[in-house]
């Protein structure tokens, strides 16, 4: 037998009346299912899934059937509404053997109402009409319009052949309910048993309560959460009415268990889908009115409207308005209009419509946007009458509304504007001419104002900045100007205006001249440039252009230059430099140049002048001389030989001078037909060119060769020649500074200088002179260029690599033996050209040479990286790395280029710093940077450790300054990070070229002695904290029975202070160490404040110690001199605080001005850069030099025998008082920084900073012992005020005897004047009330400062 099966029916009644009759209607009958048309919604309406009913192995199938009701009397319609809605469902229906029939809901879903002659069919709440019955049927007029892709809600007539209203799409209903239970954590915790219970029995309450809302899917559970317990769930359906929606929930209510305590009125329900939310307009500018709409077919006027980012509601106030209503009763609508909209208003906004348990929430994000107008911010315009155009473009293209130009200004010229609303741009043409900015107004400036309006409100507008600039009127030099090489001109360009954009100088030919011959001066009202040159060569005949250029107008000047043909006086080259003359015999002398032109030569010598025989040998032309010694009437004599050169306008130029020595014949010894005659030991100069070195007419050797008579012979005394290819060098690098081309011929010279170099390496490594010319010819040509490109820089250190290889290293031994500055010429030289590096890209370019190595790369705007660069040169075993912090580059100017030259060899040449101590041992690194640096800049390096068990390294850098500008290694800022086996580290806080030196004397950080100084110092530092500290509480406790009289009372003042100012000093010391940290930049303020403090507490020390040991002179020396106690208390706090704040203040107002208070690596007084340290230093070396003065009187007197003494008695006994005098006097006093001397010589032994470490560190804890603890007044003081009485008195007894019997013998002289210095006599009481006699106290008390 077949199963029964059960089906599902859910009604759909269309409700039609008419108001002409009222029919006798059975309601009871209506209800009943009248099927007029049954369908399954396939193809319409997916069939609802299908779910299992727990008391039904049989799924069920659902239907959707359409009954359509006739009224003829429209009040029939409320009353079936209303009975529908008190109907609870499901309604069992027939039951047969097949199946059984539930009724699950009954909705009404469609009304047609008459309206005139036409028939409105209208939709219900939910429900829509399908899009295709929108499309193809007539629409009401009131809904007309209705978006693309939406339903329409009310159509002109019935469709004849349906479908009626349709629910709309299936929505996820977002709710909760509370159960008035207790909240167990296990609910949180959605695998326990306890969730999983309660999950099971609500879900089947809420499947069995919501399954009668139409187009019901699905409900699930999604979680618990305290408050009792809050349940929150899903249910996917259509959109169900209110009155359908509580049916639900009691549905819901009776089929739960009634031990969860379901609360029904803590039902809600929040839903998104069902608003429509518009905001006008799509793009939003800052200034725009905005309108934010919110519209649902859901009738309520509660509407809300929220900020998200803000986290408030909004009201209406000065730029909000919420204005809410219903439209036509069918649609609610509520509008924000927020006026004057800014960035801040943007974000997410929340429209929630609230009805009954239903809130109808939709969000949208609303982005503000500011009106950017692209356009050049400034223009230069010549009043040439052509158009010029300013162009202002908006960033985002809308269609503005309006876009308006204005301008502001001292002259009024006006344009025309052009919009093209396609682009968003606005073209505003304007011609200038000369009557519109006259010269006296050249250069005014007008701002231009373009503003873009939107059609919502929104402004934005941009300024170009016009200067307006006459054409200009040039004025040059009227003279004719006619020079003679090696003379001076300068032609001087004046211009009525002072705008331009360039002003440059040129030859007729177009060839630019080099920006360091002419220089120009910005004026008012005009400008000038001037043409300047101080050696005047043959390249500068011609015609100059002097060219004002502003944008594309150029002011024109020009002048003639012409220059006579004469020989520059370095270009003479004469013969002998010095000769030697028999008082009978003859010379010849000479003076040749490289030139054949026409010129006259005379010879001077003293007044006398000869005419000279001119002599061609190829390129070069001599002018001789032949000396006869008879011409001269006497002899022997000392005189100089010149000779002249005049040239064709009559202008003339000296040679060097040739010297002469007329002496008697038997004299002379050594002769020879090319050096000359000379007697023994003298010494000659002679052009290497005219000696018998080789040398080719066309290109003659350079240089100078010394020669010294020994015996009968000449000896070569030193070779200083140039070989000739690079004497021809030399003389083109001397031509090419003085050329107006230098820049334009530099980038072939250095090529041929590197060919030239690698080809007579031979020669350089033979003559020092020719090693000395290549150096000389890159420092001259490195003050050439202003830019240096890489094919430029491969060739310079294709010649660097060439002198400074291996071979030649022994002929730079050679050259510094002749205490030259070479090397750091050399030096000097490749930096030089490094700055004026560019290279074509932002890649790293790298050049490597075997003696050299180059990495340059250009820092781009943005996040550049670190820079880091590592060097490698295997034939040396040599390597090094350099860095740079990206923090480090952003401070960089845009495009700067940072270059790192690394050389092997160059570390065997470069000057030690002390010979035979300190030598660079490492490779040399110069890092130098583009533009100038203006912040703290760092710099890290690590080089090869070469020694790593031998000498300590130091980093060190060259400092060009050094050895009266001959260079020399320095430390200042740099020092050593890190050693270990392999490598040294460096840090510095500048560029330029960087080492190591090997130091045997000063300990480096890492080292055992550092390590134990630190221990020592720290702990040492703990100690004199605690010990002052405690000495301070015991002076307050005690201080009452110590100070009865002036003595006592003013020893504890200073021992207190001494206590007091050493504890802030220590404990500021600790606080600049806690500052001091390499890895770090120093925290500038904070370092400042410290060593200031350090510096002025240190000094009260010193002065309280000062202070203290002139009251021991004044008791001892004057005895009968009495002074108040006010006085010496004035004088010994302006003393002990006064001085020292006078010195502190002017230490750091004289020096932190310039940054140069502090030392850069530690927060103590400068040392390298001002000396600020002497401002310690100085004072408390006078102060200990004056307190061990005091001490040595101390114990001359009381050593000094009184009349009657026993010289020879209790010896042992006066050695140990002495010991014990200087145990007090030296912590007291600040002896103990007198080891201080001992290390400040270098090649001081460890022992010394050991010993300097120790007393100092714990100089609080000897104040404690000796100045505190071993006075007897203040034992006296501790014992009876500690003890308990009856020992107290017994102690008082013993101490009233003791105080009458001297600890050592009276009969010694040395033992009584101990016992009178430390109050144990009965003559000598320091305990005399002031009430004694003044000469009694200061007579017997002068002692008793020390106790």
């Amino acid at each position: 037998m077949k199963s029964p099966r059960r089906t599902t029916l859910c009604c759909m009644i269309i409700v039609i009346y008419f108001s002409q009759a009222t029919p006798n209607l059975n309601l009871e009958s209506i209800v009943h299912p009248l099927i007029l048309r049954e369908h399954e919604l396939a193809g319409k309406e997916p069939l609802r899934q299908k779910r299992a009913v727990a008391s039904s192995r049989v799924a069920a199938e659902e239907y959707t059937v359409d009954v359509e009701i006739s009224f003829e009397n429209a009040f029939f319609l409320e009353p079936i509404k209303t009975y529908l809605n008190s109907l609870s469902f499901p309604i069992q229906g027939n039951s047969t053997d097949q199946a059984t029939t539930t009724i699950l809901s009954i909705e009404v879903t469609t009304v047609c109402r008459p309206t005139g002659n036409e028939i409105w069919c209208s939709c219900e709440t939910g429900y829509r009409w399908p899009q295709e019955r929108c499309l193809h049927n007539v629409t009401c007029q009131e809904h007309d319009g209705f978006p693309e892709g939406h339903r329409c809600s009310c159509l002109k007539g019935l469709p004849p052949k349906g479908p009626f209203c349709q629910l709309q799409g299936d929505v996820t209903l977002r709710m909760s309910v509370r159960l008035n239970v207790g909240f167990q954590q296990d609910l949180k915790n959605s695998s326990s048993a306890l969730y999983r219970s309660y999950k099971t029995d609500l879900e089947t309450a809420f499947w069995k309560g919501y399954s009668i809302l139409p187009g019901f899917k699905l409900v699930t559970v999604t979680g618990f959460r305290p408050g009792s317990v809050v349940v929150t769930y899903e249910v996917k359906t259509t959109t169900p009415s209110p009155e359908l929606m509580r049916k639900a929930n009691d549905q819901v209510m009776r089929n739960l268990n009634q031990t969860y305590k379901m609360d029904y009125n803590s039902f809600q329900v929040v839903t998104s889908n069902e608003t429509k939310f518009t905001i006008v307009p799509e793009i939003i500018f800052e200034g725009d009115t905005v309108t934010l709409m919110c519209e649902t077919e859901v009738l309520s006027s509660n509407v809300s409207w929220h900020h998200v980012e803000r986290h408030s509601d909004i009201q209406n106030k000065s730029r909000f308005s919420v204005y809410t209503f219903v439209l036509n009763n069918m649609t609610s609508i509520s509008r924000l209009t927020i006026y004057n909209i800014t960035q801040g208003d943007a974000g997410e906004y929340i429209c929630k419509l609230t009805l009954d348990i239903f809130e109808y929430e939709s969000r949208k994000k609303m982005d503000v946007t500011p009106i950017r107008i692209l356009a050049t911010e400034e223009m230069k315009v010549t009043c040439d009458n052509n158009p010029v155009s300013l162009n202002c473009c908006s960033e985002i293209n809308v269609n503005w509304s309006m876009v308006e130009w204005k301008q502001q200004g001292k002259i009024n010229i006006p344009g025309n504007s052009e919009t093209d609303t396609d682009s968003g741009c606005s073209r505003y043409t304007l011609k200038a001419d000369g009557r519109q900015c006259p010269s006296r107004l050249g250069g005014t400036r007008v701002t231009y104002v373009c503003e873009f309006i939107s059609e919502h409100g929104a402004r934005g507008s941009k300024s170009i900045e016009v200067t307006f600039t006459s054409v200009a009127n040039l004025t040059i030099t009227p003279d004719p100007i006619s020079v003679s090489e090696g003379q001076n001109f300068s032609i001087k360009c004046i211009s009525d205006v002072s705008n331009y954009d360039e002003v440059y100088w040129n030859t007729s030919a177009g060839i630019k001249i080099y920006p360091k011959f002419y220089t120009t001066k910005r004026y008012a009202d005009g400008a000038e440039s001037v043409l300047t040159v101080k050696t005047v060569t043959r390249e500068w005949n011609g015609t100059y252009h002097c060219i004002f250029r502003y944008k594309n107008s150029y002011s024109v000047a020009t002048k003639d230059v012409t220059v006579y043909p004469l020989p520059l006086e370095p270009n003479i080259m004469v013969d002998p430099l010095e000769a030697t003359i028999p008082c009978k015999g003859s010379h010849h002398f000479k003076c040749c140049i490289q030139e054949n032109e026409d010129y006259k030569v005379t010879f001077q010598m003293d007044s006398l002048s000869f005419l000279a025989e001119k002599e061609v040998n190829g390129k070069q032309v001599c002018y001789k001389y032949n000396f006869m010694a008879s011409s001269v009437s006497r002899c022997p004599k000392k005189f100089n030989i010149f000779c002249h050169f005049t040239n064709a306008a009559n202008n003339s130029v000296q040679s060097p001078s040739m010297k002469l020595n007329l002496v008697p014949g038997e004299n002379i010894m050594c002769q020879d037909p090319i050096i000359g005659v000379g007697e023994p030991g003298k010494v000659i100069q002679k052009l290497c060119q005219f000696s018998s070195v080789p040398s080719s007419p066309g290109s003659p050797t350079g240089g100078i060769i010394t020669y010294k008579c020994v015996g009968s012979q000449w000896k070569v005394k030193k070779n200083d020649c140039i070989s000739a290819p690079i004497n021809s060098l030399l003389q083109l690098a001397k031509a090419l500074i003085k050329s107006p081309y230098q820049d334009a011929k530099l980038p072939t010279y250095l090529k041929d200088l590197s060919v030239s170099t690698g080809k007579v390496k031979h020669e350089v490594s033979s003559f020092p002179g020719s090693l000395g010319a290549i150096i000389n010819i890159l420092d001259l040509l490195s003050t050439v260029p202003t830019q240096v490109n890489s094919e430029m820089m491969t060739h310079v250190l294709s010649t660097v690599n060439t002198i400074l290889s291996k071979p030649i290293l022994s002929t730079w031994k050679v050259v510094q033996q002749q205490q030259t500055n070479q090397s750091s010429q050399l030096l000097d030289s490749v930096e030089r050209f490094s700055r004026a590096l560019r290279p074509e890209d932002s890649t790293v370019l790298s050049i490597n040479q075997t003696n050299v190595q180059m990495r340059s790369v250009v820092i781009k705007p943005g996040h550049p990286k670190a820079y880091k660069q590592s060097f490698v040169f295997s034939d040396s075993d040599l390597w090094g790395n350099v860095a740079i912090e990206n923090c480090q580059l952003g401070n960089l100017q845009r495009d700067s280029s940072i270059v790192t030259v690394a050389f092997p060899t160059l570390k065997t040449i470069l000057a030690q710093d002390v010979p035979g101590k300190n030598f660079a041992n490492s490779l040399v690194m110069t890092t130098t940077v583009s533009h100038n640096i203006t912040l703290p800049f760092s710099i890290s390096m690590t080089f090869k450790n070469i020694n790593p068990s031998g000498a300590v390294p130091r980093c060190v850098f060259w400092n060009f300054d050094l050895a009266n500008h001959t260079g020399g290694w320095d430390s200042s800022g740099c020092y050593v990070n890190k050693v270990d086996e392999d490598s040294v580290s460096c840090v510095c806080d500048h560029l330029t070229s960087f080492s190591i030196l090997m130091s045997p004397d000063s300990p480096y950080p890492g080292s055992l002695l550092e390590i134990l100084l630190d221990i020592i110092s720290y702990i040492g530092l703990c100690f004199s904290i605690l010990s002052l500290a405690a000495c301070l509480v015991v002076e307050a406790v005690v201080w009452k029975s110590v100070t009865k009289n002036r003595t006592s009372y003013m020893r504890h003042i200073c021992i207190v202070n001494i206590a007091a100012s050493l504890l802030v000093a220590d404990s500021w010391f600790i606080v600049a160490a806690a500052i001091h940290n390499h890895y770090h930049p120093l925290n500038e303020t904070a370092c400042v404040a410290a060593t200031f403090f350090i510096h002025f507490f240190y000094l009260s020390v010193f002065f309280w110690m000062l202070t203290l040991g002139l009251m021991l002179f004044y008791r001892l020396v004057f005895i009968l001199h009495d002074t108040s106690k006010s006085i010496q208390k004035t004088i010994a706090f302006s003393l002990g605080y006064g001085c020292p704040l006078v010195i502190s203040v002017i230490t750091v107002g004289a020096t932190q001005p310039q940054e140069v208070y502090t030392r850069k690596n530690a927060c103590w007084l400068n040392w390298e850069d001002t000396k600020a340290l002497l401002a310690f230093v100085i004072p408390a070396l006078i102060i200990v030099v004056v307190n061990m003065t005091i001490t040595i009187v101390v114990i001359s007197k009381i050593l000094r025998p009184s009349i009657g003494d026993k010289p020879s008695k209790q010896e042992k006994s006066s050695l140990f008082q002495i010991s014990k005098s200087i145990g007090v006097l030296t912590p007291l006093l600040g002896l103990t920084w007198g080891f201080g001397l001992a290390t400040v010589f270098q090649g001081s032994n460890a022992v010394f900073h050991i010993i300097f470490t120790l007393l100092n560190a714990f100089q609080g804890l000897f104040i404690l012992l000796f100045g505190c603890l071993w006075d007897q007044k203040v034992q006296e003081a501790l014992l009876k005020k500690f003890s308990l009485s009856r020992w107290s008195s017994q102690h008082s007894k013993s101490t009233s005897l003791s105080s009458s019997t001297p600890v050592f013998s009276m009969s010694s002289p040395i033992s009584r004047r101990f016992n009178n210095l430390f109050g144990k006599t009965g003559t000598y009481n320091v305990s005399t009330p002031e009430t004694t006699s003044s000469s009694l106290e200061n007579t017997s008390s002068a002692y008793s400062l020390l106790n």
